[in-house]
Formats: C-alpha cells, sequence, structure tokens
C-alpha cells in the first residue's frame, strides 16, 4: 500500500549538480524520519544523509559542504541537492522513510541511478 519513489537522478560531469525528490503515499502511519542511502556496485549501502520531521539533519563526512537535504512534511517528501558531484558519487540512490510506529519497518524506494564521469 506504501509506496515510495525516487526521481531526478541521471548522468553529470564531475563537479556538476543533481537535484533528487522521493515522495512517499498511501499509507496510514506518519513519517518521523526520512533520508537517502547510496549503493554502487559491490559496495554495501551507506547513508548519504537523514532529516527528522522537526529538521534534525544527519549527512555522511563525504557529502558535508556539498550535498543539502530537506524535506516537504505536508507532501512527504525529501529532496537530496547534490552539488560539486564526484566520480566516486556514483552509485543507486535510495529513499528511506521511517514510521513513528517502530513496529513497522523502514519503507524504501527502488532506487534512481547517478553516474558521474570524470
Amino acid at each position: 500500500q506504501v509506496q515510495v519513489v525516487e526521481s531526478g537522478g541521471g548522468l553529470v560531469q564531475a563537479g556538476g549538480s543533481l537535484r533528487l525528490s522521493c515522495v512517499a503515499s498511501g499509507g496510514t502511519f506518519r513519517l518521523i524520519d526520512m533520508g537517502w542511502y547510496r549503493q554502487a556496485p559491490g559496495k554495501q549501502r551507506d547513508l548519504v544523509a537523514t532529516i527528522s520531521r522537526r529538521g534534525n539533519i544527519i549527512y555522511a563526512d563525504s557529502v558535508k559542504g556539498r550535498f543539502t537535504i530537506s524535506r516537504d512534511n505536508a507532501k512527504n517528501t525529501v529532496y537530496l541537492q547534490m552539488n560539486s558531484l564526484k566520480p566516486e558519487d556514483t552509485a543507486v540512490y535510495y529513499c528511506n522513510a521511517r514510521p513513528y510506529l517502530a513496529i513497522v519497518s523502514d519503507y524504501w524506494g527502488q532506487g534512481t541511478q547517478v553516474t558521474v564521469s570524470s
């Protein structure tokens, strides 16, 4: 019933920018945290950034100063503005949404590909 859909990925040259969007819909459970994770080929899925409903933000060290996460609570939407992109940012980016009800599992999107060429 719950759907999490990412958009905005693509191919960009090093130094360029992309803006990712994620919309969570169809559920009755309110969301406490929303965020972004990424997974490169052959690598584990790692945190990129998270934002709570009240605006508390955590960034991975590798993206601090380059990426900005934001959120629209009314629309259950989270954004990731990515600037100064590097080839090592190449990965599938996944949206994560955590409901207030702890017994309910996190929601995950299908992922959107970000490829940064050198």
